[in-house]
């Protein structure tokens, strides 16, 4: 395996793992949203205090300062009440804390079944996909226009895809299943060794890619700025994975 060939696994590996971690980062950030907007809603609304009256010649009292000056010197005046000093969280109490944040909301509920389970996760998987797809159908499109690719190359390469997915889906589920891919703990050596395996069945469909386009074609594509990794990788049907086992006691 030459140099070139080294360097293109590496990336489309790569891609892939920023591809995994920038789905769920988008999930987990349309769902931290929601949340906030939840709390302001329920917050009840805030008054504004009214502006303040100019002094009149009743609040003589208020206008002399020399009374409280000589207190404050003094030091009999009342001083002001102090808010508890709130415990600085730090960085590893922060990352615990998010972790466990997120697997009691993409984990499994006590009790809760498969079916169940999609019910509360597909929609926010799908809200949370829906503009990274659209976005990367589009550069297809207009990668496709300027490399010239015909309506049959295109649907060729479609009908190839629906393998790769395929090989995507069982990959994951078998890492969902043996705990490498787990929402209950965060585990960066599996979620890379994964991420690894990825890259290969993404780098694997560059070939069946090969065979379809010409190297003209795939060059004016990649030189318009597409990559197959990223596409595939948000095209898959991830609405399909086996939801995790509930958490190990």
């Amino acid at each position: 395996m030459n140099r070139a060939s080294l360097r293109d696994r590496r990336l489309t590996g790569i891609l892939a793992a920023t591809t995994v971690f920038g789905i769920a980062s988008t999930i987990w950030l349309l769902l931290d949203n929601r949340s906030l907007r939840a709390k302001l809603e329920s917050s009840p609304p805030v008054v504004a205090a009214a502006p303040p009256t100019e002094p009149t010649k009743r609040n003589d009292l208020w206008l002399d300062a020399k009374p409280k000056t000589e207190a404050l010197a003094s030091g009999t005046a009342t001083p002001a009440p102090q808010l508890p000093e709130q415990p600085e969280e730090s960085r590893m109490d922060r990352r615990a804390r998010r972790t466990e944040e997120f697997g009691a909301k993409f984990g499994r509920l006590p009790g809760e079944t498969d079916d169940e389970y999609r019910a509360r996760i597909l929609p926010l998987i799908n809200v949370g996909l829906a503009i990274p797809r659209v976005r990367v159908a589009e550069m297809r499109h207009v990668a496709e226009d300027k490399a010239k690719v015909t309506a049959a190359q295109s649907a060729e390469l479609d009908k190839a895809f629906e393998k790769v997915y395929d090989d995507v889906l069982d990959y994951t589920n078998k890492a969902i299943t043996d705990g490498q891919l787990s929402p209950y703990e965060r585990n960066v050596a599996g979620w890379l060794d994964y991420a690894g395996g990825l890259g290969g069945i993404l780098t694997g469909a560059n070939g069946q890619i090969g065979k379809i386009l010409e190297p003209g074609q795939l060059k004016a594509m990649s030189d318009a700025g597409f990559e197959w990794g990223e596409y595939l990788g948000l095209q898959a049907p991830w609405e399909k994975l086996t939801p995790p086992p509930p958490p190990r006691k």
